[in-house]
């Protein structure tokens, strides 16, 4: 398939109006993503352990924080960015067992997808969106009113709309 370059034009932010992402986890992507979202006006919620070390940092950062399998359960976008090392379980423990139906499930990385250590149910969009920086970069340029490029690759189209939920994300 040829590469497609898309520019914010080609992008519809409005189609996250009135849904709910789960950002699942605090790291430097995690604290990048849900904030550049928040402060776009998305209804975002911070899915990580209670009592972990990200816990205090997300209500630091004035964010929505909850437990994973609740932060999920009424999202409509959930994005895993948790080490590709730890997506595994805690997709089988907390994210497949409780994301809504006809949801969309999208990761930074596309490993746990393309080794099958995580097969989502056939009902879910799964899409990638990969920026092509560190956390910091992402949230330094988008708070000086810039973007980073971003790779954005679709793996399941259920819904249809899917590349155009990846790019309104992205």
């Amino acid at each position: 398939m040829p590469t497609t370059i898309f520019y914010e034009k080609d992008a519809n932010i409005e189609l996250l109006d009135g849904k709910t992402v789960a950002i699942i986890g605090y790291g430097s992507q995690g604290h990048a993503h849900a904030q550049n979202l928040n402060d776009s006006g998305v209804n975002v919620v911070v899915g990580a352990r209670k009592g972990g070390p990200s816990w205090g940092k997300i209500e630091q950062a004035g964010l929505k924080v909850a437990e994973v399998a609740d932060a999920v359960k009424d999202a409509d976008f959930v994005m895993m960015l948790l080490p590709d090392e730890n997506i595994p379980d805690v997709y089988s423990q907390h994210v497949g067992p409780n994301i809504k139906q006809g949801a969309t499930l999208a990761f930074a990385h596309g490993f746990n997808i393309h080794y099958g250590f995580v097969v989502p149910r056939p009902d879910l969009d799964v899409v990638m969106i990969a920026p092509k920086a560190p956390g910091h970069t992402v949230r330094g340029t988008y708070a000086d009113g810039g973007g980073v490029p971003m790779l954005v690759a679709i793996h399941q189209d259920d819904s249809k709309i899917a590349r155009d939920m990846a790019l309104s994300y992205a």
